[in-house]
């Protein structure tokens, strides 16, 4: 078990739900036997928690996935929970019920020592040296695959995942994949589908049962893999890089450890980028004339179509990277984050008891109307400078915050950014008038029927 707080309980058990009297004094609802609001949850989680919210307030009780604990809303809960000042909340054993099956050991599973520890070493594979070697794989596996759909109309989610894993491939690993491709793919398919399953048992024939054969699946790849890599003394890849870290004392990581960081990490840098890519390409077909005021800033930068996007000039695609934020923030990839009290905790006047589930909703601040006027408009001038300097710094959080902050966003704003350089510099970005795909919002948000897009050449 990781380190925790030294007055810190530790709960052995984290899928047991809290006992119903212990929370009673929090307004909100239990809902059905043994489901609770699981259904409710998964068939509309923004609708459901407006309600919620707009009945019992800022924070109420809940009953899900076959937890019972308490939900907060606002950017203070956000910056309660995720700033975490006293160690009070568990990110092990918030994601534990909902992962250990399937992403056990991750970064995002680890807390306090344990955690600082292990992001030391892996920080490594994100300096400049390997971020620039990164960057030259982005470049040349985006503008071929953006060559390949001129002119053409395309499911851009299927195609954009495609890319994503094939460009993780080459930037994580350092080799194409071979023959294990499609398998690799469906692994992680079945395990983020497996993440909201109803039955949370690796049963046959259910969600959580696929999930588990593909986590089999890629333990053995990756094992193979981590050995490898260390018998050739290590590489510019990622995978080479967190294959040979070492901890402060000169340790490296344990075979094990390795294995379990790189499929999370794959799995993130392949679905949420997947995801927030996906996001931010609907709204420009949607808002067309963001696209001509990114292509003005992208072609003054790499000074034509198709040409690359060197790594020094990452920084000076700003109206680019505000666009991007503002995609994350309108469909944030990760729309909720879990996490478990250790102590007795309180917020606005509620106490909550040690032991307690708690869920915090990034999609649900990034719409409020207090941080974010006219909230449903796509507007990349939210992040200026000066925009940024007087809003609650926890209002936008699709990265997460505090000590787990994601490790890999710097990776996800350049691949975004080589992305639109390559698309933008050649094509405009066209949609059907009208069309409006209808988004299925969890585990990561997608296109229902993967957003039909036309990339018509300028």
């Amino acid at each position: 078990m990781a380190t925790l707080a030294p007055d810190a309980p530790k709960f052995t058990h984290w899928n047991q739900s809290q006992p119903k009297d212990a929370l009673a004094h929090i307004p909100g609802e239990d809902g059905w036997p043994i489901l609770g609001n699981t259904l409710q949850l998964l068939a509309d989680p923004s609708g459901f928690g407006n309600r919620m919210r707009a009945k019992y307030g800022d924070i109420y009780r809940n009953n899900s996935f076959g937890r019972r604990g308490v939900v907060m809303f606002g950017a203070d809960a956000n910056e309660l929970v995720l700033f975490d000042r006293d160690k009070i909340f568990s990110s092990e054993q918030g994601w534990g019920p909902v992962l250990d099956l399937l992403f056990p050991r991750g970064l995002m599973l680890l807390d306090f020592d344990h955690h600082r520890a292990d992001r030391r070493a892996l920080s490594i594979a994100f300096k400049p040296g390997p971020m620039r070697h990164y960057s030259g794989a982005l470049n040349a596996g985006i503008s071929a695959r953006a060559e390949e759909w001129r002119g053409q109309s395309i499911l851009f989610y299927p195609a954009i995942k495609q890319l994503t894993l094939d460009l993780a491939a080459d930037s994580f690993l350092g080799v194409p994949l071979g023959p294990e491709a499609d398998a690799i793919n469906k692994a992680f398919v079945d395990m983020v589908q497996a993440s909201i399953g109803v039955v949370r048992k690796p049963l046959p024939f259910t969600a959580m049962g696929r999930g588990v054969a593909g986590r089999k699946f890629l333990l053995d790849y990756f094992t193979r893999e981590t050995l490898k890599r260390r018998e050739a003394g290590g590489g510019q890849d990622m995978f080479s890089q967190f294959a040979t870290a070492t901890r402060e004392d000169g340790s490296l990581l344990p075979v094990d450890e390795v294995v379990d960081h790189m499929i999370f990490l794959m799995m993130a840098a392949h679905d949420t980028i997947t995801s927030s890519a996906t996001s931010l390409v609907w709204l420009l077909a949607k808002n067309p004339e963001w696209q001509d005021k990114l292509r003005a800033e992208i072609l003054a930068v790499t000074g034509g179509e198709g040409r690359p996007l060197s790594y020094d000039d990452l920084g000076k695609l700003e109206l680019t990277e505000m666009a991007f934020k503002e995609a994350l923030r309108l469909i944030p990839p990760v729309p909720s984050l879990p996490r478990r009290a250790l102590k007795d905790f309180t917020f606005k006047g509620v106490r909550v008891p040690a032991g307690t589930p708690v869920g915090i909703s990034p999609a649900a601040v990034h719409m409020e109307e207090e941080h974010w006027p006219e909230p449903t408009k796509f507007d990349p001038l939210r992040f200026t400078p000066e925009q940024v300097a007087g809003r609650h710094k926890y209002a936008w959080v699709p990265f997460g915050g505090g000590a787990h902050m994601c490790l890999g966003l710097h990776f996800a704003y350049m691949q975004v950014k080589i992305l639109l350089a390559h698309l933008l510099s050649r094509y405009q970005i066209e949609i059907a008038p009208g069309y409006a795909p209808e988004w299925q919002p969890w585990p990561i948000p997608k296109p229902k029927d993967g957003l039909k897009v036309t990339f018509k050449p300028l």
